[in-house]
Parts: C-alpha cells; structure tokens; sequence
C-alpha cells in the first residue's frame, strides 16, 4: 500500500517539476539574445507608471528602427526594430512634501526588475508573431522568454507593443 500511496504523490509532483521547467505548451524558448550596446542612448517612446504590485515609472527607448516606426504611427514594427523598457520604484520627492504639504512629486528612485528587451525579427520569433523578449540584470542574462509574449496578445492591434509613442 505504501509504494501505491508514494507513487500517487510523486507522480503530480514530478508533472509539476516538469511543467516548471519547460516553457508555456506552444511557446518554444528564445534563442539567446544579447545586451544591446549603447541602448541607454536610444530615444524614448513612451514613459509610464505601472501600478499594482510593481508600482514603478517606466522608460521605453527604441532603437532608430523603432524610434521611426514609432513616430510615423507604422505598424508592424520592422524587423530590427529593438524596444527598451527600463523601470524605477516610484518614490515621492521629499522637497514636495515641504513645499506643498503633501506628496506631489515623484521621480525614479532604485533600479526595478533588470532591462526589458522586446526585439523584432519575423523569422528568428515566429512563434510569438515575430518578437523576441528579453531581460538583463545587472548586464547579465536573467530570462530569455516567451512567457512575455502571452501578456503582449492583448495588444496584438499594436504589434504587441502596448506603449504609443508619445511626442
């Protein structure tokens, strides 16, 4: 009885290992991106602020291809097409609780959750409608995956990129 009751167990156990260490049923891994030089120099796109647990203030650079294809509205994005999105915790500025009473200002205060990478290329990521996505931290490889992609489908109107470009 006990080697039935173990074998019970283990099996759901082992499925779950499995399931943990594959990637999404459909979503094949990413082919290993590298750290695009020099991206901090790119030109924004778009900045946000992302509420909810990750509560941070986003920018999102592109690379010239993207930065063109940005401002002339053209959509799909190009293949080449590289989108940065690097983010900071939100932090009140102290200066504007002094001046005006309360919390009024916010600016970027430490790092948040590496330097997101969204790289277009229709033939190398075809399984997730041509993009590649990445995340890097501290310049290091931290994921490489289409898990992205699943958040993505509901702008699949926009190319899956949910920043517009903001003049």
């Amino acid at each position: 009885m006990r080697p039935i009751a173990f074998a019970m167990l283990a099996a759901p156990v082992l499925a779950g290992a499995v399931c943990w260490l594959c990637p999404a049923a459909g979503q094949p891994p990413s082919p290993a991106i590298e750290l695009p030089q020099g991206y901090r120099d790119w030109q924004l796109i778009s900045v946000a602020h992302e509420e909810g647990t990750l509560n941070d203030l986003r920018a999102i650079l592109g690379n010239d291809i993207a930065i063109k294809a940005a401002r002339d509205g053209k959509l799909p994005y190009p293949d080449g097409a590289i989108i940065a999105r690097l983010a900071w915790s939100y932090d009140p500025l102290p200066e504007s609780e002094k001046a005006f009473g309360r919390h009024q200002s916010f600016v970027a205060g430490a790092p948040k959750n590496g330097v997101q990478f969204m790289i277009k290329d229709s033939s190398r990521y075809a399984a997730t409608a041509g993009w590649g996505f990445a995340q890097f931290d501290d310049g290091k490889p931290a994921a490489a995956t289409n898990a992205c992609f699943s958040c993505h489908a509901v702008v699949k109107a926009r190319d899956y990129v949910f920043n517009r470009y903001a003049p």
